[in-house]
């Protein structure tokens, strides 16, 4: 019998429509599902009318659980391996199976699909051409801040995922460090409660504090921040549709044409005469507000 083969199977984020063809037929091929939460994928593949069997691969067993697996493949076994949602290896165990399989001569397939922090970058209105992705933020400010301050002068969007309970602190600190940068909040991605929440970081640093909501918010969210080239190089001018669509978010928000355009003269450099003109053209005021 010859080598089995490790498969890297991407599976829903939240809404379970968003599973590929493919990844269907594939775990419904394979001998065993190695998943980082059995139970989870447990639901799915319910939902999805398999049974196959399961075996527990999280962070505090990867050790010792990747050569087992490796065994089973040398044996001729397929094996998925499928984390709680999303791509594999993506802020999530799986690295030490894959490096030990290629070790092996093991074929590994990636199964692509769902990843959170590219289902933000794609809606966050933020440049993607370039951008870092810094998996989860460290938990105590004072290393939140040193991690953070080592990527203040990158020029790609940066990504990341944080915990409901530290968002708050996580944006005070990113505000502090960073700026004004533009910035997005992705929660609940794909989900029925889905939210999307664009602003600077400042103001998403106070919506959240203010917000006792916030506390009882539960699972993980991703932000994306605007890289430091982003904000040192402005629009060219006050016509530059970055500037009518800021612009348009802060009169919507409540601001008076006048406040709108000190804000966003401010976050992207420009004159605030000229953006002023342009509030007032957005409000259809006649700029006595």
């Amino acid at each position: 019998m010859g080598l089995g083969t490790i498969y890297v199977v991407a599976t829903p984020i939240g809404n379970l429509e968003d599973i590929t063809r493919r990844a269907v037929r594939v775990l419904g091929e394979v001998d065993v599902v190695a998943a980082e939460d059995t139970r989870r994928t447990g639901v799915l593949l319910r939902h999805l009318g398999l049974a196959k069997p399961l075996v527990s691969y999280y962070d505090a067993v990867e050790s010792t659980r990747a050569p087992d697996l490796i065994e089973r493949a040398r044996s001729g076994e397929s094996i998925a391996l499928v984390s709680d949602a999303g791509t594999p290896l993506v802020s999530d165990p799986g690295f030490r199976l894959i490096g030990q399989a290629h070790e092996a001569g093991i074929p590994v397939v990636p199964v692509p699909g769902p990843s959170a922090p590219l289902t933000l970058l794609s809606c966050s209105g933020l440049p993607a051409g370039r951008f870092t992705f810094l998996g989860f933020l460290p938990a105590r400010s004072s290393a939140r801040r040193r991690f953070v301050a080592a990527y203040g002068s990158y020029p790609d969007t940066l990504v990341l995922f944080e915990t409901a309970r530290r968002l708050p602190a996580a944006l005070r600190d990113l505000a502090e460090l960073l700026g004004p940068r533009p910035a997005v909040v992705g929660r609940e991605l794909t989900k029925r409660f889905e939210e999307i929440v664009r602003g600077n970081l400042a103001e998403l640093a106070a919506r959240y504090a203010a917000d006792p909501s916030t506390a009882r918010i539960r699972g993980e969210l991703v932000l994306a921040i605007a890289g430091a080239a982003e904000l040192a190089a402005p629009a060219t001018d006050a016509d530059d549709p970055i500037v009518g669509e800021r612009l348009r978010e802060r009169i919507a928000a409540g601001d008076s044409p006048s406040r709108a355009a000190r804000t966003v003269a401010a976050e992207l450099r420009l004159p605030r005469r000229a953006v002023y003109r342009r509030a007032v053209e957005e409000s259809g005021s006649d700029g006595s507000n």
